[in-house]
């Protein structure tokens, strides 16, 4: 195995990036995805970081700059941690913690003296993760929404 090294994504790796962001959020569309990534790659607000085995992308992190409220800040600006996954077979190898500390770097040269995140409720393994990584739960709230 190569070792594994932390890159900022570019449009040459888009399709590796497009690939497991669909294994994260499987209900989303490939093609849209690309054109979203594609978009986030030329923000000043948002920054997508790899991690590296040899020549493949085995792991990624979405961050975003958040002015507007973050549930449980006490700041503005805010990071948020827009997503994070590592393929199966790279998991249980401090990649996540890795990336987390590479978006972190980035979030405090944009401003931020927090960074935030959130999961779905029933999602027990990323709550693990996120405590294991020094994030505090802040809040829980349920959504609601009505069609009309």
């Amino acid at each position: 195995m190569s070792e594994l090294r932390i890159v900022e994504a570019d449009q040459g790796r888009i399709h590796e990036l497009t690939s497991m962001a669909l294994a994260l959020w499987p209900d989303n569309n490939s093609e849209e995805l690309q054109v979203e990534f594609a978009e986030l790659l030329e923000s000043g607000k948002e920054k997508l970081f790899l991690c590296v085995n040899g020549q493949d992308s085995v792991a990624f992190i979405h961050l975003s700059i958040r002015s507007d409220y973050v549930e449980g800040s006490s700041s503005s600006p805010v990071g948020y941690v827009e997503g994070i996954y590592v393929k199966p077979e790279f998991r249980r190898q401090g990649i996540s913690k890795r990336l987390v500390q590479t978006g972190e770097q980035w979030c405090r040269s944009m401003g931020c003296t927090q960074m935030a995140s959130d999961i779905e409720q029933h999602n027990t393994a990323s709550y693990d993760f996120h405590l294991s990584i020094g994030f505090a739960e802040a809040n829980r709230i349920i959504a609601f929404i009505k069609d009309i």
